[in-house]
């Protein structure tokens, strides 16, 4: 939709008291090729939908875009997210329609991989209780904790997914004496030996790990992906992590787990709901480490996912491929053409 000037239509939803100026890492980008923003303060679906019916495309974060808002999608080419997963859009929904979903999957790789390996050793080293009793005088009730914990050298850690985060961990973990193995359906056992990492089966690696650290998006086929069954099958000692997904793993089975012994602890970013509730049993046990879902937090992170969506956005309207695409499928069946970054015609003399 051609706005008085002639440029561009993104449709956002308004951010809550703030005004343009919020957008202000997203301009960067959309500015330059006449892009306007259309914040639209919608309470509903229907809202958003009409408000946004001839944006050219649409930005995704701080609202669930669902299958009801693409289909009123008269002219949307790209709908572009600050985030590494897609949960918050109808992806199915938008592929039918022939729009690209874009993603930032590569922004917080660092930060994420470095989040996931301090609660790791946090937990492998029982900080939360020691910081507990510390505080409480008892000095001589913290070395006994450690007479059946093994020492980390030599233990195992199991990663589910592995993708570009899990392959970050598995680099930081190997200096540590740490043997990796991996699971994921998706990724070829070269790629994985080509890290120093073992692939193995799902069920092999809960059976064999002595950390297990949770990477897999969040899909119909792993909502959940960690069950009862799983949680039964590790080790009686295994420490389970996630930094990646809340809603992966069923958290009441997760619960029932460390309740009953089955699995040492666990040190969580993320909950099946969020914010979690403050009576949630994970929230009060020694032996849970738990943070806000800040894993990837830092002060280079929200300007430069924004900036990237922004410039996401720019490349789809001006009738290129992004560089990240959640439904590549979809790529051949728009007008956008592949990035050429240098001159097919090089001249007689090149």
């Amino acid at each position: 939709m051609a706005d008085e000037s002639g440029g561009y239509v993104v449709a956002a939803q308004a951010r809550q008291g703030a005004g343009m100026g919020d957008f202000r890492y997203e301009r960067e980008a959309l500015d330059p090729i006449g892009a306007t923003i259309l914040e639209i303060p919608a309470k509903t679906d229907a809202e958003f939908a009409e408000a946004a019916r001839n944006a050219d495309a649409v930005i995704a974060p701080g609202r669930r875009i669902t299958a009801e808002i693409i289909e009123g999608l008269d002219k949307c080419v790209v709908i572009g997210l600050s985030s590494v997963g897609a949960d918050t859009v109808d992806v199915e929904a938008a592929t039918e329609k022939g729009i690209v979903v874009t993603n930032v999957p590569d922004i917080f790789v660092e930060e994420v991989a470095d989040h996931t390996v301090a609660l790791l050793l946090a937990a492998a080293r029982r900080l939360k209780l020691m910081d507990r009793l510390m505080r409480e005088g008892d000095w001589r009730g913290a070395r006994p904790v450690f007479r059946d914990v093994p020492r980390l050298w030599g233990q195992t850690v199991g990663l589910i997914s592995f993708g570009n985060i899990a392959r970050a961990v598995a680099r930081r973990l190997q200096p540590f004496g740490l043997h990796v193995i991996a699971y994921d359906p998706f990724v070829s056992e070269l790629t994985m030996t080509a890290e120093g990492v073992e692939p193995v089966g799902l069920m092999e690696m809960l059976e064999r790990s002595d950390f297990v650290s949770m990477h897999a998006p969040l899909n119909e086929e792993t909502r959940p992906l960690m069950k009862a069954e799983h949680f039964a099958a590790m080790k009686p000692s295994a420490i389970f992590v996630n930094n990646g997904r809340g809603p992966t793993v069923d958290e009441t089975a997760l619960i029932a787990a460390l309740e009953d012994g089955e699995i040492a602890g666990a040190a969580l970013d993320v909950f099946e709901v969020e914010p979690t509730n403050a009576e949630n049993p994970l929230l009060h046990m020694d032996n849970v480490i738990v943070t806000p879902h800040v894993a990837s937090a830092t002060a280079r992170m929200m300007p430069e996912t924004r900036r990237r969506t922004g410039r996401e956005i720019a490349t789809a309207l001006q009738g290129r491929w992004p560089r990240s695409a959640v439904n590549p499928e979809v790529l051949p069946r728009t007008n956008l053409r592949r990035w050429q970054p240098f001159p097919m015609n090089r001249g007689p003399n090149r």
